[in-house]
């Protein structure tokens, strides 16, 4: 049952069944929640590290920008083993992808929230994503830290040109009209983050 697996008894089951729903399914699904979710989750996040790290605001972006990722909420989706849980349409074949995982993780922070109030929804995101273990995280933000670093050493505009070739992704970085490299990846975010990378090592490492 989910109340088990997310640890939160619901009264409202049909505010945590629409959580669980996905678009393809039902017009009465998570993305009203989600929107709610995705709020409560960056204040939540960000009023921990405040109170907790002492890094300066560019530091404590970055770190917020991890752990409210896709990629990590992703992560956390999975650890709480809920996929079987989940109201999917025929049209999905039961694919749940990464960002379809984000998106309800933050649904069910949102129904979290409008069942029980903040602070047992701060207690869940706490928890869940242990932010306490803040210090570990080491930056792979690359695209955050190349623009960062482009704007502080060059006068030019940037941007990615990224396209879909047969299985994988293949981004391409620009500074004005000058291609500076390319990276790879299966999904856009991760060719992207790819290109930055050797983006970083040619400009600022080589």
């Amino acid at each position: 049952m989910i109340d088990d697996k997310i640890g939160i008894k619901f009264k409202n089951r049909k505010l945590i069944n629409k959580a669980l729903t996905h678009p393809s399914k039902s017009k009465d699904n998570y993305q009203r929640l989600e929107f709610l979710g995705d709020s409560i989750l960056d204040f939540v996040v960000g009023e921990f590290l405040f109170k907790n790290c002492d890094k300066n605001e560019g530091d404590l972006t970055v770190l917020r920008s991890h752990f409210v990722s896709e990629e990590y909420l992703a992560e956390c989706f999975d650890k709480l083993q809920i996929e079987n849980e989940l109201f999917l349409g025929k049209s999905l074949q039961n694919k749940v992808t990464r960002a379809i995982k984000g998106d309800i993780f933050e649904a069910i922070i949102g129904a979290i929230y409008l069942e029980h109030g903040l602070e047992v929804t701060r207690d869940f995101i706490i928890k869940n994503l242990q932010l306490e273990n803040f210090n570990e995280v080491e930056d792979t933000n690359y695209k955050s830290q190349l623009q960062e670093l482009v704007q502080a050493n060059f006068k030019c505009t940037m941007k990615y040109d990224t396209e879909k070739e047969g299985d994988i992704f293949v981004a391409k970085f620009y500074m004005d009209e000058d291609l500076i490299a390319t990276g790879y990846g299966k999904d856009k975010l991760s060719a992207e983050q790819n290109c930055a990378y050797v983006a970083l090592n040619k400009l600022f490492i080589d």
